[in-house]
């Protein structure tokens, strides 16, 4: 199905279709999970595919055994759950390990590994949503792996730039050095290990599967967390001063939870709970709803000023009580509660920028952490993150699927033979016991990816997402106002000039913030960066469509028209499709 659309900045149109849409981070992906559906596949053993192949072809982005948080709505329960994806830290690991032996800093490379939590999490999904086998799902991504696929601009810079940490791991060296030297933009990077790792688990799937899909799915799942592929990342550890076990892999498991939601006028929004930074997201639209942004959009200053200080706000009450609720007592009613955001609403000045991040928000009973207050006097750039991806499906019998897999198989050594990365997400944990977000054993980190789904009853579903680290609620948010609320076309609220804070500590180790700084895409900052410094903000000019802005990703099923839509963020080589 075709439709008439204006023509974006890019030259891209949302794409249209009677049966099913996917957006993801890449072609093949999209390619893979599309594959999926025209073959009788549903959502979930779409959305799983299209998973596989991110953890091959953005593998500097994403990788096989990093985390994968998963949302998926099943049309005939109608209700969204969530596959947290997101692994502990080992048993070992302590706050006191890291101040007593890299004096309080959680370094790069084993020490900050956490489980892999992205082989459960897909495995999960497909076991109790989906239809298919691990060896049918994987097929794309194994043969992405063998045959290799295209180098595209994003990961030749990343390779280019971290040469000389990639050359320091010679695992890591063989795959993205596989020539001495960082492959260009078109040349082939292949990944044999990878590709036998996978067909591996394959090979378990289909001989389990003798007894059945389900028993397929588990062998799989024992093969990577208790067989040959957990004994080889445990003994690499042992050797290697990290801190993983035998014992860690085997016990391991995702959480299936509930997400989080609030309302705004009839749009239910959903998000995964305070072990990620997703219930930012809900704060901020709590905010804002108080606000008429249709009429504030004729003053662009001062729309951008007040949604990057319901951002900052939220923030704050990030900092301090967000964290892993196994562990941590989160106020999570209150926090998301219409009248504690009319009450933290008083705090946006229509005039005058925080200078820094503001105060948390004080709730009866709930312990502040040592983060309340103005963020931290250091200061500091981003610390050079790899990223994340993103990935959505929605199918022809309504059922959506929402994930935002990450963790760069580049950023830590590989564990030889396997072409796998454990997730390092441990640079996500502060040292500091009274935080939040400490390093405990079998606590999870608090992660940045946080796949989004966003109901209409009765009209539509929209599971939607970004990566960008700290700057990924900041652009959900901004284009889902462009849709629900100033109702652009779903492509076009995507390229829409994008703009995010950093007035409060990163997620990332060292944690570094940069109080007052607003980072502006180059047509905001020259059309309206002078004003908003003027209300104090410190304006930081990005170049026009720069990928650190995130690449959001969005499909819908319109239960009006009938039709499934699907758009790509052109800031990198995410890609719709529908059919």
């Amino acid at each position: 199905m075709s439709s008439e659309q204006s023509q974006t900045r890019s030259g891209r149109t949302t794409q249209i279709g009677d049966n099913h849409a996917v957006a993801t981070g890449h072609q093949l992906s999209a390619e893979a999970a599309l594959g999926v559906l025209e073959a009788g596949g549903n959502a979930v053993d779409a959305g799983v595919a299209a998973g596989l192949v991110t953890g091959v072809v953005e593998v500097t982005l994403v990788n096989v055994a990093g985390v994968a948080p998963i949302m998926i709505r099943m049309a005939d329960s109608g209700e969204p759950v969530v596959i947290d994806g997101l692994g502990t830290w080992p048993k070992a690991a302590n706050c006191a390990y890291f101040q007593e032996n890299f004096d309080g800093a959680i370094p790069d490379g084993l020490p900050r590994a956490v489980m892999p939590a992205a082989p459960d999490a897909w495995l999960t999904a497909l076991e109790r949503h989906g239809t298919m086998s691990f060896a049918e799902v994987s097929e794309a991504a194994i043969r992405a792996a063998r045959e290799g696929f295209a180098v595209y601009p994003l990961i030749a810079r990343q390779i280019a730039e971290r040469e000389e940490t990639i050359r320091a791991m010679p695992d890591n060296a063989a795959v993205f050095l596989a020539d001495g030297r960082p492959p260009e933009v078109g040349e082939t990077l292949v990944q044999a290990d990878l590709a036998r790792t996978l067909q591996f688990l394959a090979d378990e799937d289909k001989a389990g599967g003798k007894k059945g899909r389900e028993a397929g799915i588990r062998a799989v799942r024992e093969a990577f967390y208790k067989g040959d592929i957990a004994n080889a990342i445990a003994e690499y550890h042992t050797e290697n001063g990290g801190l993983i076990t035998r014992e860690d892999l085997s016990a391991f498991r995702v959480n299936i939870e509930s997400p989080l939601s609030i309302r705004l006028g009839d749009v239910e929004v959903f998000t995964c709970g305070p072990w990620c930074q997703g219930p930012m997201l809900l704060q901020a639209l709590n905010l804002l709803e108080g606000y008429d942004l249709m009429a504030m959009r004729d003053d662009m200053p001062a729309y951008i000023h007040t949604v990057t200080e319901a951002i900052k706000l939220a923030a704050a009450d990030r900092e301090a009580y967000y964290g892993d609720p196994k562990f941590v007592d989160v106020p999570m009613d209150t926090l998301l509660s219409k009248d504690y955001a009319a009450g933290r609403r008083g705090m946006i000045r229509e005039g005058e920028a925080w200078p820094d991040m503001p105060l948390a928000g004080e709730i009866p009973g709930a312990a502040l952490s040592g983060a309340v207050g103005a963020a931290a006097p250091a200061r500091g750039p981003d610390d050079g993150r790899w990223d994340t991806s993103y990935l959505c499906v929605v199918d022809k019998w309504g059922n959506a699927f929402s994930a935002t897999p990450s963790d760069s198989a580049a950023s830590s050594p590989m564990i030889p033979g396997t072409g796998l990365t454990p997730s390092t997400r441990g640079s996500q944990s502060w040292t500091d016991p009274n935080h939040p977000c400490s390093v405990e054993a079998g606590k999870r980190p608090r992660l940045t990816p946080n796949p989004a789904l966003a109901l209409r009853p009765g009209h539509w579903v929209m599971p939607f997402g970004t990566p960008g680290g700290d700057v990924q609620t900041q652009a959900m948010a901004q284009v889902f106002l462009n849709i629900v609320v100033f109702g652009m076309d779903m492509q076009e609220a995507v390229e829409a000039p994008r703009f995010a804070s950093a007035s409060f500590p990163s997620s990332f180790e060292p944690h570094a913030t940069n109080p007052g700084l607003l980072k502006l895409e180059a047509s905001l900052a020259g059309d309206f960066g002078d004003a908003l410094a003027g209300l104090g903000h410190e304006i930081l000019a990005w170049p026009e469509d720069f990928w650190e802005a995130g690449s959001v990703c969005a499909v819908m099923d319109d239960h009006e028209t009938g039709e499934r839509r699907a758009c790509a963020d052109h800031r990198r080589a995410a890609h719709a499709l529908a059919g």
